[in-house]
């Protein structure tokens, strides 16, 4: 049985990639695992493949959404993209972004921070 957390999250992704949708990216994958590590989102643009972790809340009370991806999970998503790219061939120039959904009460608020943090390859 899922937890509400795991389902607020789940319904935190289908808004971001409906948005990511919107903005014409195509979805490459998503909830994408190897080993221990996860990527909510990879998707591409014309010119970027995109590595996205989306973040969900129900408020903004204790900080944005944004604010909780640590440097630990950071590092987890670079680790994922090389490998992921190494996999693939895929020779895009590699952007992190993160959207972050506010979702209360049926209501939703997205932001999507693109270049939200650089790898040091």
């Amino acid at each position: 049985m899922q937890t509400e957390k795991q389902i607020k999250g789940q319904q935190g992704e289908a808004v971001a990639v409906e948005y990511l949708l919107g903005k014409n990216y195509n979805i490459l994958e998503q909830n994408w695992r190897i080993g221990h590590l996860e990527v909510d989102i990879i998707a591409s643009t014309e010119e970027f493949l995109v590595i996205v972790e989306v973040k969900t809340r129900k408020s903004n009370v204790f900080g944005e959404p944004e604010e909780f991806v640590t440097r630990q999970k950071q590092n987890h998503l670079i680790r994922a993209a090389s490998i992921y790219i190494e996999k693939t061939g895929i020779t895009k120039e590699v952007r992190f972004d993160i959207i972050s959904v506010i979702a209360d009460q049926g209501v939703e608020s997205v932001k999507h921070i693109e270049n939200a943090f650089q790898p040091s390859w």
